[in-house]
């Protein structure tokens, strides 16, 4: 006999543990299903850190999700006693001549002004010499470099960000099934939800399964859905000194394309190492094929290429090193929308490498549209119907 649920979400990463959350806030039988035991090293949320910037290079049509994430994340943390958000700032740097380009957006520091100024998010405009001066662990700067500092911003902690959403998610009623594959997700007036341990027939699905999606729902996202294996790695540091308490997170294009660049994170408290990363988009693989072991010698190319010289104190010296998915759109967007041939299926995935800052946004705002609520947030830019 088939369980019964108001709402089924498949895949409880940032995206499914911020939804289900949200959804048992609104007070209906929720149903969250994940493979593995969710914060887990399988997928795109996990390692530690996440930036989070409120003025958002990408778009304006990303700050609103983003504000309201932090508005969320400081709810919860009042809610739990947890630490998810922590705002050191965020430097977003790139050279004072010559094109650049960040997830596939030219001129990225003009574009983060813009979107602040448009939202009234409080930021400054510095030059490479100023940079210098006020955060010494950036090294080899010729001066005229153009960033954009944003004192409001960071990084939140992805794995306990997930962890309170799904133990709040619990304690408000929503169940929680983990170690459990889905199989398929059909409608047929309601929604079948096939699974390792049985059948949930629901009113609707929500799927968040990020590198999983187009093998679950097939066409039109396994067309429009690639996925990439990306590395973190962290340094040690022979002498942390310059990593003060106002150290900020970075973005630092010093080329013209989009893997021209490496962002991180300063010292954690207690640590002695930076975490840094560039992005790949050449090479792609699938969630179940992916190689997540990753080769001192991947190490070493992104120190020699990205981190030599630039990061005050780093040595070549890798204290650990990880691997995970992005999940890539064609425009390097997300998809917040109902499946094209289904109206009880809802789909939010290919967040294309800078989702988690949005996602407990993300959540409120999908719970509030499929429980009938007044949306604030308009989400046309994320429909799939644009690559149809």
């Amino acid at each position: 006999m088939s369980e019964q649920a108001d709402f089924v979400v498949v895949g409880l990463g940032a995206m499914g543990s911020a939804i289900l959350y949200q959804l048992a806030k609104r007070g209906v039988h929720a149903i969250g299903i994940d493979r593995f035991v969710p914060p887990h090293r399988m997928g795109s949320s996990h390692g530690e850190t996440r930036i989070t910037r409120q003025a958002v290079g990408e778009g304006g049509v990303y700050a609103p999700l983003v504000l309201n994430s932090h508005r969320i994340w400081r709810e919860l943390e009042a809610d739990t006693g947890e630490k998810l958000l922590h705002d050191c700032g965020v430097l977003v740097m790139g050279p004072g001549t010559g094109p650049t380009s960040h997830h596939g957006k030219p001129d990225f520091v003009a574009r983060s002004v813009e979107v602040a100024r448009d939202f009234g998010i409080q930021h400054e405009i510095l030059d490479g010499t100023e940079v210098a001066r006020r955060f010494p662990q950036f090294l080899g700067l010729a001066g005229n470099e153009r960033a954009y500092y944003e004192p409001g911003g960071g990084y939140v902690f992805p794995e306990r960000c997930i962890s309170a959403q799904l133990s709040r998610a619990a304690q408000l009623g929503a169940q929680i099934r983990t170690g459990v594959k889905v199989l398929s997700v059909d409608q047929h007036g309601i929604v079948r939800v096939e699974t390792s341990s049985g059948t949930i027939e629901a009113q609707q699905a929500v799927v968040t399964a990020g590198g999983w999606t187009a093998p679950l729902l097939g066409a039109p996202f396994d067309r429009l859905l690639t996925v990439n294996r990306q590395v973190l790695h962290w340094y040690e540091l022979d002498d942390a000194a310059a990593y003060g308490p106002d150290a900020p997170v970075f973005i630092w294009m010093h080329g013209a394309t989009d893997v021209d660049y490496l962002y991180g994170f300063p010292p954690l408290p207690g640590d002695r190492c930076i975490k840094v990363a560039t992005e790949q988009y050449e090479t792609r693989t699938t969630a179940d094929t992916i190689n997540r072991e990753v080769d001192p010698a991947e190490s070493a190319e992104m120190y020699r290429r990205h981190v030599q010289g630039r990061m005050a104190g780093a040595t070549p010296r890798v204290a650990q090193a990880a691997a995970c998915l992005y999940t890539v759109r064609p425009d390097r967007g997300f998809i917040i929308d109902h499946h094209p041939r289904h109206d009880r299926i809802f789909v939010v995935s290919a967040c294309s490498g800078h989702g988690f800052k949005h996602s407990a946004g993300i959540g409120a705002v999908v719970a509030e549209r499929l429980t009938g609520g007044r949306n604030h947030i308009d989400l046309t830019s994320f429909a799939i119907a644009r690559f149809e």
